[in-house]
């Protein structure tokens, strides 16, 4: 049973008055709207601090949420209900630590800013490819916790795929020095990857060792339009023949984002004067010797032979690139002002995935009469999904069809083979999901883990396992 946090507990921390918060909205809610959190909210600014912090919580049996951007989509950064918790923001633990352009490496603390840190590897002539509509205010810590995703996967990888070591602080307040810079270490389990994607309920990540890559040498974009997702999988499979490694990225948009973006904003310049059903932003990044603009232009012809495209517009200039590219990252803002009826953030094998758009709309229209916005990462699969009210109805008219369009989408997707979270984590939001769609075998060893790491059960409670 835990103990909620009270002002004799905060006074007995000894804190600097830096380190205690005003529990505003900006700390208690999530972006979708649709929770309110609680508790008293904590900003230490060293490692040492979130010990002593996480430590003290462990003696008193009081609940911790971790709070590192705020832009998580499934509620792992808010308690709702439950004895109020300590909500521990790594906000003012901003430092990067060190950086080893030979190594391609970079140690940063856990609260940096991942816009920042990509500034900050270029800055060493590097890059570093985690790329995310949030940005701008998702930090590392939360990053690493939800093992986020983004428009890069399909070259790059998840954020588990760069990183190489961690800090964190064990839910006990000891603190594990894993801050490794080696790529090869098979010295026992891999807590790294443990703690990756964990979301913060096995341990507070403090600070993070990111693998860089080189910069290309010459990085362009393309819109294509084509005729189906089926056509789409297929352009996929021809740019993989023609750009191989170099292919960054393959976003697959519908056009009721665009109808979005023109009827709530934000304002974009869109990329073909009449939009077509489905598009594609193909994004490359290629080696010295090879022209960007040209190899796209080379996949386009030997596209629209195989007509697989029946137009296309091809970046002649960086500010293109970052115009096209605004249109795609736009579209989650578009959603926001909107309001969905139900949000769905799935992955299917790559096959599957056209045969699921074609069967997913059929279904819900027994449900009601909904708009759908299908756009995400074909390159790895992940979709998401989501449907709104259809013109002059709001997301509260069909409050009550919610959990059954829901329940439809990942009913549908599990059918398929897919996962009901692909990028953004279980949270709280999808807990019941995980118990639902689960093998038994993993859940028991997941419950095995939580038990022997948290056995007080402080540590982001009621989030990715339910309580018990």
């Amino acid at each position: 049973m835990l103990n909620p946090a009270t002002p004799a507990f905060i006074d007995s921390l000894n804190l600097p008055p830096a380190a205690i918060k005003e529990a505003s909205d900006s700390y208690l809610t999530e972006p979708r709207g649709r929770w309110k959190g609680q508790g008293v909210v904590l900003a230490p600014s060293s490692t040492e601090e979130v010990a002593q912090i996480v430590a003290a919580c462990h003696r008193d049996r009081i609940g911790i949420v971790p709070y590192s951007g705020g832009t998580g989509l499934v509620g792992g950064q808010l308690m709702p209900d439950g004895p109020a918790p300590v909500v521990l923001s790594l906000e003012r633990m901003t430092q990067i630590r060190d950086v080893f352009p030979s190594e391609n490496v970079m140690i940063v603390d856990a609260g940096c800013i991942l816009a920042d840190v990509q500034t900050a590897a270029t800055d060493a002539g590097r890059l570093f490819p985690l790329s995310l509509a949030s940005e701008g205010s998702a930090r590392i810590g939360g990053l690493l916790a939800t093992n986020a995703g983004g428009v890069n996967v399909l070259r790059y990888g998840n954020a588990r795929a760069l990183c190489l070591g961690l800090e964190v602080v064990r839910p006990d307040g000891t603190i594990w020095h894993g801050l490794t810079r080696l790529r090869k270490d098979n010295t026992g389990y891999d807590l790294r990857n443990l703690m990756i994607g964990s979301e913060g309920t096995l341990g507070i990540i403090t600070a993070a060792a990111l693998k860089l890559v080189p910069q290309p040498a010459g990085i362009g974009a393309a819109f294509m339009a084509v005729p189906s997702p089926q056509a789409a999988l297929d352009l996929l499979a021809l740019a993989g023949d023609y750009i191989g490694d170099g292919l960054s990225a393959f976003e697959l948009i519908h056009r009721q984002g665009l109808d979005f973006l023109a009827d709530v904003g934000p304002d974009i310049k869109p990329p073909f004067k009449d939009t077509p059903d489905w598009m594609v932003l193909i994004d490359v990044g290629l080696p010295r010797g090879i022209a960007p603009d040209e190899a796209l232009m080379a996949l386009f012809e030997a596209a629209t032979e195989a007509e697989l495209v029946t137009d296309g517009v091809i970046a002649q200039s960086e500010a293109q690139r970052a115009a096209f590219w605004n249109v795609r990252e736009s579209i989650p803002e578009a959603n926001r002002r909107i309001g969905s009826v139900s949000s769905h953030d799935i992955s299917l094998p790559l096959s599957a995935v056209p045969d699921f758009i074609t069967k997913a709309a059929p279904a819900l229209a027994e449900i009601g009469d909904y708009r759908i916005n299908c756009f995400g990462h074909l390159g790895d699969g992940n979709l998401h999904y989501n449907v709104f009210p259809q013109p002059g109805r709001t997301r509260s008219d069909h409050e009550n069809d919610r959990a059954a369009v829901k329940t439809c989408v990942h009913d549908l997707t599990a059918s398929m083979g897919g996962s009901v979270s692909a990028e953004h984590g279980v949270g709280r939001l999808k807990v019941n999901d995980l118990l639902k769609y689960g093998d038994p075998a993993k859940l028991a060893m997941m419950r095995s883990v939580k038990d022997a790491l948290d056995p007080q059960g402080v540590m982001n409670p009621g989030a990715v396992l339910n309580q018990v």
